[in-house]
């Protein structure tokens, strides 16, 4: 599908997923059946689906003003601090009072304790709250009022919210955002609320992602057809790949884990309706929201209907990540493939730009200059015949350009704009490879 005047979009590196291999990555919730290689029911129509939807991606960094304003509403003393790559706010001087940890890099994910992990030590206090004490927990709509000034700080007014899980004394309040006007699954944000009414903990995203390229997408009924073709495996993968019960009984970030239910497989799994929204997937190697059928199914052995997510970006345009699991055997020699740049800093005719990638291969910094603007694009090629673990670490890089930048724009391979890279301690260069 193409639009007058642009060009077709690139194609992506989702983790998991590529026109051509199938994925070995599916993840169930914990305690419920695993529908992948099972066959499918459908329980009326499936939808066609809108023909192309955006990718949502996580660009940039967290602003200080932006942690400042969720712990505020969070009810958490002090000024954020940069440690290493978080945010921090609170803890007191001991340790154990509220505390609020951000990560910068977007989509700046986020953790919150109001008490310290196993600390009973209440002496001296008129009150102790243990995570979870001796209590009745508070009614929803309690729970819903608690949660409300964090959710607006978040700009997540408007999430769909679901407030019927209870632990012990507190009930969380799960709130799924709308990103494009589209549901998500797997970027949520989880407040939990202490049988005293004040909320004890949570966890969720600070940043909004951004919209990137547009992709032709396929039906539902093509996407489970997909989905039905997959071997099934009990490897884990990312968030975005796994069941969910409905209502949300378990927080979605929770890793995936393997079927606890016995339920046979190739077992009969009813489809009982179909959703078109994103689901968070990673690609090329960071979190973003990816356009995916979000599946309501029902399997035999499930105590309630859960939700099953599967891409729904047209596979001719998926291509496998530069290396998809741990390095179980030796690489072949792919060729080079784009890597997206974090940041730059400039000092006169020094470039200095950020990337993340892994520790197994070669990269390559390139600038092009213009009146206007410098494009900057950076390359990776993975090591040949080389074991190698998959694990992504932060790089910068410094080169020369033919003139100091001035007020040029920094710009990537894609066109669009690099944002001011943060200071900060000085990351490694990329690794050499031993000859």
């Amino acid at each position: 599908m193409r639009r007058v005047g642009t060009a077709l979009p690139r194609r992506s590196a989702l983790d998991g997923y590529s026109e051509s291999t199938p994925s070995e990555g599916n993840g169930i919730a914990p305690g419920e059946p695993n529908p992948y290689g099972a066959t499918y029911k459908v329980a009326g129509t499936l939808p066609d689906g809108p023909g192309e939807a955006p990718v949502y991606r996580a660009r940039g960094q967290v602003a200080k003003a932006d942690v400042a304003r969720l712990a505020k509403a969070l009810g958490v003393d002090g000024v954020p601090v940069a440690q290493g790559e978080v945010w921090k706010v609170g803890a007191g001087q001991d340790g154990t009072g509220p505390n609020l940890q951000v990560n910068k890099e977007a989509p700046g994910a986020w953790t919150f304790s109001r008490y310290a992990p196993g600390t009973d030590d209440c002496k001296g206090t008129d009150r102790c709250d243990a995570p979870q004490g001796d209590g009745t927990p508070v009614s929803e709509a309690e729970a819903e009022k608690a949660a409300a000034p964090v959710l607006k700080a978040l700009g997540q007014d408007d999430a769909k919210r679901d407030a019927s899980q209870v632990m012990g004394a507190q009930r969380v309040v799960n709130a799924a955002p709308e990103v494009g006007g589209l549901p998500t699954h797997g970027w949520s944000t989880g407040v939990t609320v202490g049988s005293g009414g004040e909320v004890v903990g949570g966890s969720g995203q600070l940043s909004t992602p951004v919209k990137g390229d547009t992709y032709p997408v396929v039906s539902a009924k093509k996407a489970l057809e997909l989905m039905e073709d997959r071997p099934q495996s009990d490897h884990r993968m990312g968030i975005g790949g796994c069941a969910s019960p409905v209502p949300q009984k378990d927080r979605l970030e929770q890793p995936c884990g393997s079927s606890a239910s016995g339920a046979p497989e190739q077992d009969a799994v009813t489809v009982d309706k179909a959703v078109f929204g994103l689901a968070s997937h990673l690609v090329d190697g960071r979190q973003a929201l990816v356009p995916s059928w979000l599946f309501e199914v029902t399997a035999p052995g499930a105590k309630d209907p859960f939700t099953v997510t599967y891409p729904a970006v047209d596979p001719k345009f998926l291509t496998a990540p530069e290396s998809s699991r741990p390095g179980d055997e030796p690489t072949s020699a792919p060729g080079p493939r784009n890597v997206e740049v974090d940041g730059y800093r400039a000092e006169g005719s020094e470039l200095t730009v950020t990337f993340t990638g892994g520790v197994c291969a070669d990269y390559d910094v390139k600038t092009s200059g213009t009146a206007d603007e410098v494009t900057v694009t950076v390359t990776s090629k993975a090591w040949p015949d080389k074991v190698c673990i998959m694990i992504a670490k932060k790089f910068q890089q410094t080169v020369r350009l033919d003139e100091p930048l001035g007020d040029r724009a920094v710009v990537g391979s894609d066109g669009k704009a690099i944002p001011l890279a943060k200071e900060g301690a000085r990351l490694p260069a990329p690794p050499t490879r031993a000859r």
